[in-house]
């Protein structure tokens, strides 16, 4: 079986997705002029702005639970993994899809807000409402659906509760079973909490555990403080193939580098337009740039702080692609979560395995919760009777996925994340490039509307965008106020 999936996997993630990934992030860029930079200003600004409503959650939420899917194992193992299997290089491979990245998160994000629709009271939107939307391919949008369903569902909550069980044992010798036991119980209470407990969930422990962890490693890295010149000199060399001790993992730091990169941040995966869709704003650009700055918060900030923690530390090992390891510095060793660990124990003996374990606790715990509010809005999209026993299925999924994940192989729990998150990315991408007008157009009158001096509002029929019916009404709702 495992053999199966590892071939899929490479399927899945042949070079094709990485060229297709990285060319839709410079076109992104180059067609918005690279807003990434433009606009880093505004994204910090819109960040804290706008409530929530009875229909929709308030940006800053929204900005939580797209954080909460995106801060997760892929900062903490999924790091260390990169280095494992591509060397440092990876790192600054990791940087620059990240780069380009946020440029296809706004993308994604505005358009998940312009064809967002109400459903049993509450917004809702994704790859699958603008596809179907936006494109006019119906077949396609429930492909995408489906293929979220099980990659959310099914596919990528074992790679969280499997790192979580793993490294609990690790830091405090708790069984992985008994691990997974407590999480599900713990994710049952949030997720039959509905949409709006996830958001309020979120909103508390997001900036929480990374501000924790992100403080943490900035103790570390301020005491290697001059040994960061050398670090970012070495992630360099080796992204280029200078550093001769890395020369046989140059194409697999690419490789690797991207694919943990896009698992880590999601940037055109189609998730976090789920979140932005839930957004109570008044134009969709918005929540766009907010979701293009949770890409630099994961990638810049999370992983980049981790990276720097193994490699100060020299606590990782580099696997050769022709048997053995380029660096074997921690002999039996697997690559995962035990690398940011040791690392942490190197400055913190008494304390890095049991501050990781629980930083990785909330980070996976969280991304499992945005999993699941992902999985239930593509439901809500098929779902059109609103049938409830259909979510009751999907949530004992999930936790049934959950406890599965925990007592698995750390190795196949991975492949199965990869394979999902590489179907979605597949399907997403190439939707985003052909939907990329409406986008566009909003940003334009964005853009147009802050230079005069505007808060901007935005109006579906003025920009000739068609099938943004929830827009239409609240045009229709706010001309009604102010008749009266």
């Amino acid at each position: 079986m495992e053999n199966i999936i590892s071939w899929v996997n490479n399927i899945i993630w042949s070079d094709a997705l990485i060229i297709l990934c990285l060319g839709a992030g410079v076109y992104f860029s180059v067609v918005t002029k690279f807003l990434q930079v433009r606009y880093l200003r505004e994204m910090l600004r819109l960040l804290f702005k706008g409530q929530a409503s009875k229909k929709g959650i308030s940006s800053f939420q929204a900005f939580t639970v797209a954080i909460a899917g995106r801060v997760g194992t892929g900062n903490i193992a999924g790091v260390a993994t990169a280095i494992a299997m591509g060397g440092p290089g990876a790192v600054f491979w990791m940087w620059v899809i990240a780069f380009l990245g946020s440029a296809s998160a706004f993308i994604e994000a505005t358009l998940g807000q312009i064809y967002k629709e109400v459903k049993n009271g509450e917004y809702r939107g994704g790859p699958a409402f603008y596809i179907e939307k936006g494109l006019g391919v119906k077949w396609y949008a429930v492909v995408f659906a489906v293929a979220t369903i099980i990659s959310m569902a099914l596919f990528l909550p074992g790679v969280q509760s499997n790192s979580i069980a793993s490294s609990v044992y690790t830091a405090f010798n708790i069984p992985v079973a008994y691990t997974g036991a407590a999480v599900c119980v713990f994710l049952a209470l949030i997720i039959f909490g509905g949409v709006k407990r996830i958001g309020k969930v979120a909103e508390v422990a997001v900036p929480f555990m990374a501000g924790a962890y992100i403080l943490m490693t900035i103790i570390i890295i301020a005491v290697n403080i001059t040994e960061v010149p050398a670090v970012v000199s070495l992630i360099f060399r080796s992204a280029f193939n200078i550093e001769p001790a890395f020369a046989g993992v140059f194409g697999m730091a690419i490789s690797w580098g991207v694919k943990r990169g896009i698992y880590s941040n999601e940037a055109g995966q189609g998730t976090a337009p789920h979140a932005a869709a839930a957004a109570e704003v008044s134009h969709p650009a918005k929540q766009g740039l907010v979701q293009a700055f949770s890409v630099y918060v994961d990638t810049l900030f999370v992983c980049t702080a981790t990276a720097f923690m193994i490699l100060f530390t020299g606590q990782y090992n580099v696997v050769n692609p022709e048997g053995g390891f380029l660096v074997e510095n921690l002999p039996g060793v697997a690559f995962g979560p035990e690398y940011t660990q040791m690392a942490v124990n190197t400055y913190f003996p008494s304390l890095g395995a049991g501050f990781v374990a629980i930083s990785l606790l909330l980070f996976a715990f969280t991304t499992i919760m945005a999993y699941y509010y992902i999985a239930e809005t593509n439901l809500s999209y098929l779902n059109k009777k609103g049938n409830r026993w259909m979510i009751w299925a999907l949530r004992l999924l999930i936790l049934a996925a959950t406890f599965y994940g925990s007592v698995k192989t750390a190795e196949s729990a991975w492949m199965l994340g990869d394979i999902g998150v590489g179907i979605m990315a597949w399907l997403n991408v190439i939707a985003i490039i052909l939907l990329r007008k409406p986008a566009l157009r909003a940003l334009k009158d964005y853009q147009s509307q802050r230079k005069a001096g505007l808060d901007p509002v935005f109006s579906a029929k003025k920009l000739g965008i068609k099938n943004a019916a929830q827009w239409d009404k609240n045009e229709e709702v706010d001309k009604e106020l102010q008749a009266v």
